[in-house]
């Protein structure tokens, strides 16, 4: 590990305000366009750990007892100053991740969506109410929030992801502790200062930085109650194990090889923009990219072909210059990870229609960057199809009959994310009804659901019960207390019964 010493350092963020770190581990935050190190970011220690969680265990009774209107009108005014600063956030994204700039604005503009979804919770946290379930006594629900939450999020949404945890979690009466991804860490502090504008009382939000020892001291501290992740499936295995076996409750998302069928009758101009957008935006470094196309039938020429002119025609450059369309990938060592599938790919037998990897950048020769990549009669047995690639690497593979292509969607071991194109409301809907996927997309590539809806998987994908935001994530970040109340009218004229009570 490198340390820069001549750039700012990205502060934690506890009971408030600014802080100082105690470790003296320290990593190396990077612009991928050009190469160069921009910041330092602390790799917190289980003290730093241990501050944020204390902080945000002191103020959660204070915020549980708010009122949830009281609770949404904070949110309600933190959505308003992330919309004034949104330009401000997305460059702060593309600067340490790289993702272009209007990729950026919209993934921001989604974690919007949630915040508004969030300031909307009052409504969801009603419980029920049933009259006389039995004489003279009524039954109902409260929702109530768990504690301490934690949010370990991934590099390549550094603003989006994090709104899908934490606004659903304070506006259900929470506090929180967000460990952002040590490649990208500026925004999270940046929404934390928002959020403190927004009136949010201190303690209720904090950052902490890190690696592995920052998440274990998370995942491990007694007074974290619940962990939501989205990473790759090995780390959210590890999670959810981690969780499970100390008592909290767990919300794991993982790792994504999401297919798109395209079928005979598809529109096949739709089709490639389409694909070559949902495969090569944000250099593929998407848990919702498609990085694998099933062509059905005679197709898979003509398909190819028209997939491939658009990727040669893709603007890869500066992610801050108008008219980029793909920026770089985020370090230099995932950039020699993907190139190394490249080659596996090549030597494995599989026609490499595109080849990305001489792609040079005027003026950014030391930036991490890769052309678009397109493969074209890959095999399931390929490492190019089993792995996330992350990356922009598309693969194509061939099935006879549209049964085909959803066994062979199925037998994928993850099942985050898929798509299919077709004119046919019948094979839609036989698609639908037989994928083994948690998020379809019907002639929409990246079916990323509203924010009233839930996001997650299944299988490979999702460790846990519940999906992220949405209803599902109101009923993550609390707990159903059930209360039966009778009140007597007078002194009891029987003894109490000593067989199981019955009420009807």
């Amino acid at each position: 590990m490198t340390i820069a010493t001549s750039v700012t350092t990205v502060p934690l963020w506890i009971d408030g305000k600014p802080a100082e770190p105690h470790t003296t581990r320290f990593g190396d935050v990077m612009n991928p366009a050009r190469g160069e190190v921009i910041r330092r970011v602390p790799y917190c220690d289980p003290t730093d750990v241990d501050r944020a969680v204390r902080s945000a265990a002191a103020a959660f009774p204070d915020w549980r007892a708010m009122p949830p209107l009281r609770r949404a009108r904070v949110l309600a005014r933190f959505r308003e100053l992330v919309e004034k600063h949104q330009r401000e956030i997305a460059a702060l994204i593309s600067e340490e991740h790289g993702k272009v700039f209007e990729d950026a604005m919209g993934s921001v503009q989604r974690g919007i969506e949630v915040v508004e979804f969030a300031a909307g919770a009052p409504h969801l946290l009603k419980g029920e109410f049933a009259e006389s379930v039995g004489r003279d006594v009524d039954a109902y629900s409260r929702l109530q929030p768990l504690g301490v939450a934690a949010g370990i999020t991934p590099f390549n949404f550094p603003a989006m992801v994090p709104m899908w945890m934490f606004p659903i979690a304070l506006a259900c009466g929470n506090t929180f502790v967000l460990k952002p991804s040590e490649k990208d860490p500026s925004p999270s502090v940046r929404m934390a200062e928002l959020l403190q504008q927004a009136g949010l009382p201190s303690g209720v939000f904090n950052v902490v930085h890190g690696d592995k020892v920052a998440v274990d001291a998370l995942l491990n501290h007694p007074e974290v109650k619940a962990v939501s992740f989205v990473g790759s499936t090995p780390i959210a295995r590890y999670i959810y194990s981690t969780c499970a076996a100390n008592g909290k409750r767990v919300q794991a998302l993982g790792g994504a090889k999401n297919h798109a069928v395209v079928l005979p009758d598809a529109d096949l101009d739709f089709a490639a923009d389409a694909l070559a957008g949902a495969a090569y935006g944000s250099a593929g470094e998407r848990c919702m990219a498609i990085s694998a196309v099933v062509a059905v039938g005679e197709i898979g020429d003509a398909l190819v072909a028209r997939i491939a002119a658009k990727a040669r025609g893709l603007k890869v450059g500066d992610p801050m210059a108008t008219g980029s369309e793909m920026g770089p990938l985020v370090t230099g060592a995932h950039l020699q990870k993907v190139r190394g599938y490249i080659d596996s790919g090549v030597n494995q037998g599989a026609a490499l229609a595109v080849d990305g990897r001489a792609l040079s950048v005027p003026g950014h020769e030391q930036g991490f960057f890769l052309g678009p990549t397109l493969f074209d009669h890959v095999s399931t047995e390929m490492t190019i199809y089993r792995d996330e690639i992350f990356g922009p690497v598309l693969v194509v593979l061939r099935a006879a009959t549209l049964d085909d292509a959803i066994a062979l969607v199925n037998d994928n071991a993850y099942g985050n994310g898929t798509a299919i194109f077709t004119s046919s409301g019948a094979a839609a809907h036989r698609f639908e009804e037989k994928i083994e996927v948690g998020m379809v997309g019907i002639n929409v590539p990246i079916p990323v659901p509203m924010a009233f809806f839930s996001f997650g998987g299944w299988k490979q994908s999702l460790f846990g019960d519940l999906h992220a935001y949405g209803a599902e994530g109101v009923k993550f970040y609390t707990r159903t207390k059930a209360i039966t109340a009778r009140w007597p009218k007078g002194r009891p004229t029987q003894t109490a019964p000593m067989n199981m009570p019955t009420l009807g």
